[in-house]
């Protein structure tokens, strides 16, 4: 098998639309590398780039350290597997499987090559079957099955997973990771799924828009994110995100979120950051229900707003007054209304929406007050919301909380937390780790 790296890798499509920015990748030989990160972020044109598909603008693909630009897919020996599977659907699963062998000549035992690949991934039976007879984990399993056929030197899958129902994505992606491993063939898999991401790949890589944000192994990655964009994708549920702003006070320092503060242990680092705005990552998995006996513990304290049961656990959403950080902060990129869903279709609408038009007369709601734009804390941070720039202040950010089965709380019982200060995650404000010296 071959290592595979990118160099400075950039595809720019006409328009000027940047798909892949500069990527830097290095993908050791029998490697399973997972590409990670949001629809439309450059994963499957980063594969296609690999594969030959595509035309570099800049940049190379390396091949044990050989560039490989001028060299087409067949000449790359790379097989990929595709989301939609594209079997033929008049040739047989064992005809589907023969195909590349049959097209680009191998020198084997044609029968005795399919049969090999087909015991291998449990699909036997299915050889005389055409493609409109199988499930949809079969028909992946032949896809895997052509792509694998011909010894590749490289295994290319672009989302393979993402057409199943969840039970079998759990099961297949079992079976594809031990398939690349067993091969030992070098593999990079595409998906916007982190759950695949993290149970399968040797390391993860994570983009954004084009730009690697950040490699390594799973766990790392997860634990120890180096961008806000990074802390904010990985997580489930999504880890709350809180504006914040750190205070130096002598030998105490303090995490101010606007209507509470959060102790923590003095930092050379941190100092450098007095007074500035930060975003505070918490995972629900780093927050703890606990008495109001805690003293000793840094606490967030809040009353329930929403209950997700789980069976086994469940969800807790706190209202603790604290404001959420932006979208464009984040990285995240998604819808930023600043408002509840009831306020936002009872506002009054442009003329051209006769249907929100109805909603705001037949749904109840309140008008936001006029919430002054001064701290609940005697440090004087109060986020966001200005009355001389907005209407509206921004909806309230809600710390999701796991509790353990049973004894669930109810909506609108107090809830006291305490913070696991060593999983606490705090970016300035270009969305950067500040990293702390303990």
């Amino acid at each position: 098998m071959v290592a595979v790296a990118t160099d400075r890798l950039t595809k720019v499509f006409p328009g000027g639309i940047v798909a892949v920015d500069g990527i830097n990748l290095q993908i050791a030989s029998g490697e399973f590398v997972v590409l990670l990160g949001p629809t439309g972020c450059g994963k499957s044109t980063v594969l296609r780039l690999v594969a030959g598909l595509e035309q570099e603008t800049s940049g190379h693909v390396l091949f044990d350290g050989r560039i490989v630009d001028d060299l087409n897919a067949r000449e790359r020996q790379v097989a990929m597997v595709f989301q939609d599977y594209a079997l033929y659907p008049h040739l047989t699963v064992a005809q589907n499987i023969a195909f590349p062998l049959r097209v680009f000549g191998s020198g084997v035992d044609t029968g005795v090559r399919v049969a090999e690949v087909a015991e291998q991934l449990g699909i036997t039976r299915l050889l005389q079957r055409l493609p409109g007879h199988l499930s949809g984990g079969e028909r992946q399993r032949v896809a895997m099955a052509r792509a694998i056929v011909r010894k590749p030197q490289v295994f290319l899958l672009d989302e393979p997973l993402s057409n199943l129902d969840a039970g079998l994505r759990s099961e297949l992606r079992v079976e594809v990771a031990g398939l690349a491993r067993r091969l030992g063939v070098t593999t990079l898999y595409v998906t916007h799924d982190q759950t695949e991401a993290l149970t399968m790949a040797d390391r993860v890589a994570v983009l954004r828009r084009g730009v690697l944000q950040q490699v390594g192994p799973p766990p790392v990655v997860y634990s120890d994110p180096a961008t806000v964009f990074v802390a904010a994708f990985l997580g489930t549920p999504r880890t709350n995100l809180l504006q914040g702003a750190i205070y130096v006070d002598g030998d105490r320092t303090v995490i101010d979120l606007g209507s509470q503060v959060l102790p923590v242990p003095s930092d050379p680092l941190l100092a450098r950051h007095h007074n500035e705005r930060i975003t505070v990552a918490v995972r629900a998995d780093a927050l703890r229900p606990v008495g109001e006996g805690a003293p000793d513990q840094p606490v967030l304290r809040g009353s329930v707003r929403l209950v997700e049961n789980l069976g086994h656990e469940a969800l807790v959403h706190l209202d603790t007054g604290t404001v959420p950080t932006s979208p464009a902060e984040s990285r995240l990129e998604l819808p930023d209304t600043g408002q509840h869903l009831a306020d936002l279709v009872a506002e009054d609408p442009p003329a051209s929406h006769p249907i929100r038009d109805t909603l705001a007369r037949i749904m109840p709601h309140q008008r936001p007050s006029g919430q002054p734009a001064t701290a609940r804390t005697e440090y004087g941070f109060y986020p966001v919301y200005d009355p001389a720039a907005s209407d509206h202040p921004p909806a309230p950010a809600d710390l999701v909380v796991r509790v353990p089965a049973p004894g669930f709380p109810r909506r609108g019982d107090p809830m006291t937390v305490a913070v696991d200060l060593d999983r606490l995650l705090l970016f300035d404000r270009s969305g950067d780790r500040i990293r702390l010296s303990r």
